[in-house]
């Protein structure tokens, strides 16, 4: 099924800019999720905040900082499964958990969970298919 037509972007907030961009219910979690070359969905706006989107969880920050990038080929929650292996190793098969943006190389790359543990290798597009 296609997704909705999403708008990805980055947020380059870190805690030197303050904390009035950052919805104050979502100060402390969003903090946590460093979001510093991350890539969100953003799924909302009213005339005063934002909602972004990073894995599962949604956030309310001002839409000064938000950069919008191109659609990266793979979203949140896509089934995904590795191209290249190993010969005599399964071929790992998950969902996207994070996506990360290379700035110098003006991509996306991907972390996903199999089996509900987070695989520690960072995916490129053309590493990874479609399930």
């Amino acid at each position: 099924m296609p997704r909705p037509m999403l708008q990805y972007g980055l947020y380059g907030w870190s805690p030197a800019y303050g904390y009035s961009y950052i919805h104050p219910a979502n100060r402390r979690s969003f903090e946590w999720v460093e979001p510093l070359d991350k890539v969100f969905e953003k799924i909302g706006e009213d005339e005063e905040w934002i909602t972004l989107r990073y894995d599962e969880r949604n956030y309310l920050v001002r839409p000064e900082l938000f950069r919008p990038i191109d659609r990266p080929p793979f979203g949140f929650g896509d089934a995904v499964e590795t191209v290249n292996w190993e010969p005599g190793q399964p071929r790992l098969r998950g969902v996207v958990s994070d996506i990360f943006w290379d700035e110098s190389a003006h991509r996306a790359r991907y972390q996903m969970v199999v089996r509900k543990k987070k695989v520690p290798q960072v995916y490129e597009a053309d590493e990874l298919r479609n399930q």
